[in-house]
């Protein structure tokens, strides 16, 4: 058992996210864009494609949005010119933060983002300066609500699949497996008819620092809703116990 519950993490971002679903539906249809243009439209052949089409089915985003998403950017690959950019930075007393962005135009996006970090008394560093303290997982994330096996069957299902590690948790169960596993981990849960509150590619913290000062809550609050609000920013990651 952990002591966060993962489950109450992702509720509370679709909580949110339900306000500027919008956005979320317009971040996954980059992702599309970029997964077809460097390898096909055919997610049989394109784990990358693959890969983003498990997030957006996580997200509810509607199947036909999905397809129309993968056509358009067949169509239209000469016009993307999206590329991915990772910024590494600290928040107030020294929280370690990783933003992945995806962006038209590199100088538009660091200056928010650097903007982002110092109206919430953080600053943005050196690449690597905080990655190494995080690790690249697949994370999947069930609903125990919406799980109608008992917690051995659903281990043995996604151990059996390439899953390396199984966590229960109080409200949810919380799947760990290599990046190059997240596919076919996913396939065999969707094949079995589970579902899944979330399922992506992350950055998990190898560990967590506590906050206890209001104002250094306040300030690295302001930096993460700057972030979630700017249309380039993709995924936030950071080692903050919330």
């Amino acid at each position: 058992m952990s002591g966060h519950s993962k489950f109450a993490n992702i509720k509370h971002k679709k909580e949110k996210n339900d306000a500027a679903k919008g956005k979320i539906f317009t971040i996954i249809g980059r992702e599309i864009a970029i997964a077809v243009k460097e390898g096909g439209s055919d997610p049989a052949n394109n784990y990358k494609l693959a890969t983003v089409i498990a997030k957006a089915k996580a997200n509810n985003m509607p199947n036909d949005t999905i397809d129309r998403g993968i056509k358009k950017a067949a169509g239209d690959l000469g016009n993307v010119n999206y590329e991915y950019v990772t910024y590494e930075g600290y928040g107030p007393n020294g929280i370690a933060i990783i933003v992945d962005a995806l962006t038209d135009n590199k100088n538009r996006t660091a200056a928010n983002v650097r903007s982002a970090f110092t109206k919430g008394n953080g600053s943005i560093g050196t690449p690597g300066c905080v990655s190494f303290m995080f690790d690249k997982k697949s994370q999947i994330i069930i609903d125990k609500e919406e799980c109608e096996i008992d917690a051995d069957e659903l281990m043995m299902l996604t151990l059996d699949a390439g899953a390396d590690d199984f966590n229960e948790e109080e409200d949810s169960f919380e799947i760990l497996s290599d990046p190059d596993s997240h596919e076919i981990v996913v396939k065999a849960l969707e094949e079995a008819g589970i579902a899944m509150a979330s399922a992506e590619v992350t950055m998990i913290p190898q560990t967590y620092v506590e906050l206890s000062d209001e104002n250094a809550v306040k300030s690295l609050q302001k930096t993460l809703d700057l972030l979630d609000g700017d249309d380039d920013v993709q995924a936030v990651y950071h080692n903050w116990d919330e």
